[in-house]
């Protein structure tokens, strides 16, 4: 059957690299889990308490990978950091059992939630969405995906941020509220999920500002590590 021509140029497919592979990961779409630390609950003023996890999206264009600059977006004077682990999707489906959930994983990264904090306080205050706060050009940089099929599925390790050398966010996977086969089971039950999804997993305690020319340095030991630089 022959391609339909389209009436505007077709955006372009996001691809995102994946570690000893020339081949590359197509994203479809980009979930994030909100306050899936309980230290990070706290200092955001919520109750730690394991409560039923919530979703909000990112764009998929808002993917920022390795190696290029960060840019510091428009109307905000109080940019944060969260780091997060990342999980790219290779099947999905709807009402996915959390037995089988982990079949679907392709692999693992780390990424950062950036976040205009200052919008996000407003749209809470009025009881409006996020998007303005989360869905931004450059919000999502992310390393590399390292297949699972090298590393299996990891339940704890360190994860950890630095913004100019300096600590900032230190906590370990195994401190998340809803590990990964549960985010996935939960999330299926909202959205049919499918190959190319990818899930931004909730960061810990120590969010903070970063300003134009910080360098941050993030990672999560035995999945990978990323570097940013704040232009």
């Amino acid at each position: 059957m022959t391609a339909k021509a389209t009436v505007i140029p077709m955006p372009p497919q996001i691809l995102l690299p994946v570690e000893g592979e020339e081949a590359l990961f197509p994203v479809r779409r980009v979930y994030c889990v909100g306050r899936n630390y309980a230290a990070h609950a706290v200092e955001m003023g919520h109750d730690p308490a394991r409560e039923k996890p919530f979703f909000f999206q990112k764009n998929p264009d808002n993917l920022l990978p390795p190696g290029l600059g960060m840019p510091y977006p428009p109307l905000t004077e109080d940019l944060h950091h969260e780091v997060e682990a990342v999980v790219a999707l290779r099947a999905g489906g709807a009402d996915i059992p959390l037995e089988e959930a982990l079949n679907c994983v392709y692999g693992y990264a780390v990424g950062i939630d950036f976040t205009r904090r200052d919008l996000q306080a407003e749209a809470k205050q009025e009881g409006k969405p996020w998007a303005a706060a989360k869905a931004f050009e450059g919000s999502a940089p992310i390393s590399a995906i390292v297949p699972a099929a090298r590393i299996g599925h990891p339940e704890h390790g360190a994860i950890w941020l630095k913004v100019n050398d300096r600590k900032k966010q230190q906590g370990d996977m195994n401190q998340m509220i809803w590990k990964v086969p549960e985010i996935i089971a939960e999330l299926s039950k909202l959205f049919v999920l499918a190959p190319g999804d990818v899930i931004m997993t909730g960061t810990p305690s120590g969010v903070g500002p970063v300003q134009r020319g910080d360098h941050v340095d993030c990672g999560i030991d035995g999945i990978a590590t990323l570097s940013v630089t704040i232009v």
